[in-house]
């Protein structure tokens, strides 16, 4: 897995291109970062993370809450999201392998680092695929997904009680309503339903 990194390291990014319509698996690949994406601004069927432009948010974004100024540190932060994480620590607290955090905040990050400019649609894509062969092996739908992370992301709250970030985070009925929203088979909007687990198995095609 780091000779990919290493090769992307040495590629430029092109200026990103207008957003052309997702096939079935660049859709599923965008809707792992759904339970991060609450905001209205965020476009969770894209691959730009926002539904207006908003190149200079995304590198904001990356800055603070990433400390993440460049290309090289963006690949370096992804390398250490998908190899290790945050889940070595929370293995002992939560007496599993919580992988759906760290694929969340991958895919994540991988989309706001196209926005900002750091990598291209082509390399975007390529660092998103990487996700799929341990996601699919630890997990066999959304509901076991979008479960594991809102175990995780209960105690990551726990452990920032009564810190200086303890209000940071939004309170956790709010992640749970998103989640179950995200679930619910009348939802149309949601991209689980668009493009439900199994069809990552299935040869990709248009939406």
């Amino acid at each position: 897995m780091s000779g990919l990194f290493e090769r992307l390291r040495r590629q430029r990014p092109a200026p990103p291109p207008y957003e052309p319509p997702l096939s079935t698996h660049q859709l599923w690949l965008v809707s792992l970062s759904a339970p991060v994406n609450r905001s209205p601004e965020a476009s969770r069927t894209t691959l730009y993370p926002f539904r207006s432009r908003d190149d200079a948010e995304a590198e904001r974004w990356l800055r603070e809450q990433w400390e993440i100024p460049d290309r090289d540190e963006l690949l370096h932060r992804l390398a250490g999201l998908l190899e290790d994480g945050y889940r070595e620590p929370l293995r002992e607290q939560t007496g599993r392998d919580p992988l759906a955090w760290d694929i969340a905040l991958y895919t994540d990050v991988v989309r706001k680092g196209y926005a900002a400019g750091h990598v291209d649609a082509p390399t975007a894509w390529n660092l998103l695929r990487a996700t799929v062969m341990p996601t699919v092996a630890v997990y066999d739908s959304w509901h076991e997904f979008a479960t594991d992370y809102l175990l995780v992301r209960k105690v990551w709250m726990e452990g920032l009680r009564g810190s200086a970030d303890e209000d940071f985070p939004a309170p956790q009925a709010v992640s749970d309503a998103h989640l179950r929203a995200l679930l619910d088979p009348a939802n149309h909007a949601s991209p689980w339903n668009r493009a439900p687990w199994h069809v990552i198995s299935l040869p990709d095609r248009p939406l």
